[in-house]
């Protein structure tokens, strides 16, 4: 399916562009995420950038798909990781476009799971000829992620005991 191919080259165009835009946020949330100082948080913004421009350039290059799905898999799995790893913890993880210091919960390491899992997909998917509803489908599935992303923003009930 086109549509998956270009969703995940979209994403992946996005979040290389969101770390460009917003370096100076983003850094800092790459250095707190992995536990690193600045200096090394800043490097590890400009390769995961890298590893997203050049997975999506991959993905729409059809012989090169196969490699641009692996390197998403590889990028998002270490994202899945390092979520993992601050499971629990109040950071702003870079998820999203807006600054936003939450705790680091389920939802987002199964946001970055599922990506990973979808790579998976996209390396598997035989080739599929380009139509002209796929770039309508993956606009529909990028509308559809960041929406999921701002339902994971909302703080979760605490509930309390009687």
């Amino acid at each position: 399916m086109a549509a998956l191919v270009l969703f995940c080259a979209a994403l992946l165009a996005a979040s290389a562009l969101h770390k460009v835009l917003a370096r100076e946020r983003l850094a800092e949330a790459a250095a707190r995420l992995v536990g690193v100082g600045a200096m090394p948080g800043q490097l590890l913004l400009v390769l995961s950038g890298s590893l997203e421009l050049l997975a999506a350039a991959c993905l729409l290059a059809p012989p090169l798909r196969v490699v641009g799905a692996l390197i998403a898999a590889a990028v998002w799995t270490a994202y899945a990781l390092a979520l993992a790893r601050r499971r629990g913890q109040t950071l702003d993880c870079g998820c999203d476009l807006a600054a936003r210091a939450k705790p680091v919960g389920s939802g987002q390491i199964l946001r970055a799971a599922g990506l990973v899992l979808l790579a998976g997909i996209v390396a598997l998917l035989p080739q599929a000829p380009f139509t002209l509803d796929a770039p309508f489908a993956a606009a529909g599935l990028l509308a559809l992620y960041l929406g999921g992303s701002e339902l994971l923003a909302i703080p979760a009930p605490h509930w309390r005991h009687a």
